[in-house]
C-alpha cells in the first residue's frame, strides 16, 4: 500500500525528552488501565453491573496523546478528545496536576471522572465534550471557522491562534454529520485543524472494512486537506533498511486487517511461522526475522506510526509550520500493550484480576502504589517532574476564558404594525437592532442552514453582510439587476450562510455560543431554521446544551393551525424538545410585544454566569443562565394595544399571565399558547355567556411555567406553606 507523502523529518527531540516521554507514555497507558479495572473489579459494585471503560480503546491512544500533550500541544490549542479516549485524558491530566485520584477512583460513578470528556462535569479543563461519537469531531472544525470570524472582526489579537484538534476513531468516520461539516469547512476555508485518526482497524463489533484508508485519505485531500500517513515506527524504518526488509514491508502493507490483528493478539511465535509460511525461505527476510526473538519480533511488527513517539513527533512538529488543515491517519492496534491487543472482541473486553496483577508486575508497581504518580518508572521522580514542569501545554494552567458582558437595553423597540406574526416580528426587531452602533448589534451573529431569507433575517444580512475571509461581490447588485437582498461577503459581515445541514447549525452555533470561554470574545449566535427541522438535528442541539454554549434558537414556522407553508413546514411536537431539553429555555409568544419582550432578556440571559439560591421568582437557572428557544408562527394576528408593564413584562419571562383573570367563582379557565390566541379569545367570549367568570391564560412558555410550578412546589414541601407560582397569587 501507499504510505502517502512522508514530511521530511525535523531535528530529533533531545534523547533526554525522549526518554521522558517513554516513561511518561508507559504511566499514562497503566493509569488508563487501572482507572476503568479500580472501576470494575476493585471498589464496591452494590449492583453488580459492569462499570465498562474501553481499556483497548483507550490503549490505542496513549502514544499519540502522550507526543501531543506533553509535547506538541500549546496553551492555546483545543482538543476534541475520542471518547472511549477518556481515561488516558484523565490520566495525563493527573500526571499534570488537572486531575484529582479522588475523581479517577470514582470513574464513571457519581460526580467521578467522566466516562467521556465533559466541559461541564469534569475538572480537568475539557476544551470539547465528546461522547455521541462524530460531534466533538465536527465541533473543532466549526471552532476554528469562530477562532476566524473573531480574528476577522478585529477581537482576541491578544492571544496566539490555536489549532483545533480531534482526535478520532476510524470507526468514527461513519459518522455522517462529519462529512456534513467537511463540505462546510471547504466552503469557508478551513485553517489551523488536526484531525488524527487512530487507525486501529477495529470497530465496535468487528474489524473494518480493507483499504478504508485510501477512501479517507481521497476524501480528505478532495477538501483541501493535507494528508498525513503514519504506518511504520522506527523500528520498522530500521529493518526495512536491512536486507530483505522491502520484502518485511511489501508483506506488512498487503497484510489484510483481520490478520493483523489476529496475529498481534498470538503474540511473536505466531508471527514468526506465518511470515516464515508466507515468504519462503527467501534468504535475507528469513534471516532478518531469524534473528530475532518472538519478543522482539512482537516488539517489530506493533511498531506502527501511531505507537512510535519519534515519528508522531516529527510529524506534528511539520504540520506546525503552517496552517493547512490536516488529517494524520495514524495506524495503531487496539489494546496495545495489554493482553487482549488485536483480538476482535476486545472493544467491550476487560483485564481479569490475574491479567491486571501480571502487567502490574511488568510495570514495576507495587501493590497499594498503583496511583502514585511516578512508581515503577526507571527515571528518577525529579527529572520527570521537571519534565512535567516545563510542558507547553500547561504552561498557563487552566484555560477557560471569561469575557464581560455584552450591555443589553432595558427594552427593544416593538414594531409599530397593527397586524403582525411573530416571525415577521423577529425579523423587524432584530433590524432595529442591526440599525445600531452598539456593541449589541456587534456582537450578534446570525446562521442559518440555507433558509435565511424565509426565516426573516433577510433585512439583518442587507444592514450587516454576510461573513466571509475574502470580499466576495454580489453581482446582482453590481450589474444593476433588482434584488430584494444584497448577498455581499466581507471579513466584517456578521451572517455565516450554511448549506442545508441542521446538525451543522446546531454545532456552529456550539461552537459560536463557546467563544468566550474558548477564545475569551463574547459573542451572542441567533440560529434560525424551519421548526419541524429541529429532529434532523436534536443530537447536536443536546450536545451544544450540554457543553453550556449560549445560543438564541429562532425556529419557524410553528404551532398547531396549519400555515400555508404546508402539513411538511409545519411543527407541533417541537414543544416537547423545548421543554426536556436542559440548559435550553424555550418560549412561543402570541404577540410581538411579548415577543420584544422575550428577545431582551434571552441576550441579557445568555451572558448570565452567576451561581446563587433561588428566591421565588428566580429559580436558580435563572442565575446560570442558558440557551433560549422561540417557536415563532407565520400566522398574522391583530396585535394588542396596551402598555407593557414591568410586572407583565415579569410574567412574560416567567411563562404566563392573566390576559382575564378568573374571578372567585370561575368554573372555567382557558390556557393557550402561541398563534392560536384568537381563537382562545372567541372561545372565552362564547363561554362567558353561560358561565362565570372565566379566566384567560397566556402562555409564554410553558418550560418556565412549569418550572415555576414546580418550585413552589418543592418550596411548600420544605416547609413554605405559603409558596406560590407567580401565577397562582
Amino acid at each position: 500500500m501507499s504510505t502517502g507523502t512522508t514530511p521530511p523529518l525535523p531535528a530529533p527531540i533531545a534523547p533526554e525528552a525522549l526518554a521522558c516521554l517513554r516513561e511518561l507514555e508507559r504511566k499514562v497507558l497503566w493509569l488508563a488501565a487501572w482507572t476503568i479495572h479500580n472501576a470494575n473489579h476493585v471498589r464496591p459494585n452494590n449492583d453488580g453491573l459492569k462499570v465498562g471503560g474501553h481499556q483497548a480503546s483507550s490503549a490505542s491512544m496513549a502514544t499519540i496523546m502522550t507526543a501531543l500533550y506533553f509535547a506538541s500541544l500549546r496553551p492555546q490549542d483545543r482538543v476534541a478528545v475520542k471518547p472511549h479516549a477518556s481515561p488516558v485524558f484523565h490520566a495525563i491530566q493527573y500526571l499534570l496536576g488537572n486531575q484529582t485520584r479522588e475523581k479517577l477512583e470514582a470513574f464513571r460513578g457519581f460526580k467521578g471522572a467522566q466516562s467521556y470528556p465533559s466541559r461541564t462535569k469534569d475538572v480537568d479543563d475539557v476544551d470539547f465534550s465528546t461522547g455521541s461519537v462524530g460531534l466533538g469531531v465536527a465541533q473543532t472544525l466549526f471552532a476554528s471557522l469562530v477562532q476566524d470570524y473573531v480574528r476577522a472582526h478585529g477581537w482576541g489579537q491578544q492571544l496566539p491562534e490555536g489549532r483545533m484538534v480531534a482526535l478520532v476513531g476510524d470507526a468514527e468516520m461513519d459518522e455522517g454529520n462529519i462529512f456534513e461539516a467537511l463540505l462546510e469547512g471547504w466552503k469557508h476555508g478551513l485553517r489551523n485543524t488536526w484531525w488524527i485518526v487512530d487507525y486501529n482497524r477495529q470497530s465496535l463489533d468487528a474489524v473494518i472494512r480493507e483499504g478504508l484508508w485510501e477512501r479517507l485519505e481521497g476524501m480528505f485531500r478532495n477538501f483541501g486537506w493535507d494528508v498525513v500517513i503514519l504506518k511504520h515506527g522506527e523500528l520498522m524504518k530500521a529493518a526495512f533498511r536491512e536486507p530483505g526488509g522491502e520484502a518485511l514491508r511489501d508483506w506488512i502493507d498487503r497484510c489484510p486487517n483481520q490478520l493483523y490483528s489476529a496475529l498481534t493478539f498470538q503474540g511473536g511465535a505466531a508471527w514468526r511461522k506465518r511470515l516464515l509460511d508466507d515468504l519462503g525461505d527467501q534468504g535475507p527476510v528469513t534471516r532478518l526475522i531469524e534473528s530475532r526473538s518472538d519478543e522482539e519480533l512482537a516488539r517489530l511488527m506493533g511498531n506502527l506510526g501511531g505507537h512510535d513517539l519519534p515519528s508522531l513527533l516529527a510529524a506534528f512538529e511539520e504540520a506546525g509550520r503552517h496552517d493547512r488543515p490536516v488529517c494524520f491517519i495514524a495506524y495503531t492496534v487496539k489494546g496495545f500493550g495489554l493482553p487482549l491487543a488485536g483480538h476482535k472482541d476486545n472493544h467491550s473486553g476487560l483485564l481479569t484480576p490475574a491479567q491486571m496483577d501480571a502487567f502490574r508486575t511488568a510495570q514495576g508497581i507495587r501493590p497499594g502504589q498503583e496511583w502514585t504518580p511516578f512508581e515503577g518508572l526507571a527515571l528518577p521522580e525529579a527529572t520527570l517532574r521537571g519534565f512535567l514542569e516545563r510542558v507547553p501545554f500547561n504552561a498557563r494552567g487552566r484555560r477557560r476564558y471569561t469575557a464581560p458582558a455584552v450591555p443589553v437595553p432595558d427594552t427593544l423597540a416593538v414594531p409599530a404594525q397593527k397586524a403582525l406574526s411573530t416571525q415577521a416580528g423577529f425579523g423587524l426587531i432584530l433590524n432595529e437592532i442591526g440599525r445600531e452602533k452598539s456593541e449589541l448589534a456587534q456582537r450578534i451573529v446570525t446562521t442559518a442552514p440555507d433558509v435565511t431569507v424565509s426565516t426573516n433575517l433577510g433585512a439583518w444580512v442587507n444592514r450587516r453582510g454576510l461573513f466571509a475571509k475574502q470580499v466576495v461581490a454580489d453581482l446582482f447588485k453590481s450589474e444593476r439587476i433588482p434584488s430584494t437582498y444584497s448577498w455581499e461577503f466581507s471579513p466584517k459581515g456578521q451572517h455565516i450562510e450554511l448549506g442545508i445541514a441542521e446538525s451543522n447549525l446546531f454545532t456552529l452555533l456550539s461552537a459560536l455560543g463557546l467563544s468566550h470561554a474558548v477564545f475569551g470574545e463574547r459573542l451572542l449566535p441567533v440560529g434560525t431554521l424551519y421548526d419541524p427541522f429541529i429532529y434532523r438535528g436534536a443530537d447536536a442541539l443536546n450536545y451544544a446544551c450540554y457543553q453550556d454554549a449560549r445560543f438564541l434558537l429562532v425556529a419557524t414556522p410553528s404551532g398547531i393551525t396549519l400555515a400555508p407553508e404546508g402539513g411538511a413546514h409545519q411543527s407541533i411536537g417541537t414543544p416537547l424538545v423545548g421543554m426536556a431539553q436542559d440548559g435550553l429555555a424555550y418560549f412561543e409568544p402570541a404577540f410581538v410585544d411579548e415577543l420584544a419582550v422575550v428577545m431582551r432578556w434571552a441576550f441579557d440571559y445568555m451572558q448570565r454566569d452567576g451561581e446563587g439560591a433561588p428566591d421565588e421568582r428566580n429559580w436558580l437557572r435563572d442565575e446560570t443562565g442558558g440557551s433560549v428557544y422561540l417557536r415563532l408562527s407565520s400566522r398574522t394576528l391583530e396585535q394588542p394595544s396596551r402598555t407593557m408593564t414591568d410586572e407583565l413584562r415579569r410574567d412574560v419571562i416567567d411563562g404566563a399571565y392573566w390576559m382575564r383573570r378568573p374571578g372567585p367563582n370561575a368554573q372555567v379557565v382557558v390556557a393557550y399558547t402561541g398563534a392560536i390566541a384568537p381563537e382562545a379569545i372567541e372561545a372565552v367570549g362564547l363561554l362567558g355567556e353561560d358561565r362565570r367568570d372565566v379566566g384567560l391564560l397566556a402562555v409564554t412558555s410553558a418550560d418556565r411555567l412549569q418550572a415555576g410550578w414546580s418550585a413552589a412546589q418543592r418550596a411548600r414541601e420544605r416547609g413554605l406553606v405559603h409558596a406560590m407560582s407567580h401565577i397562582e397569587r
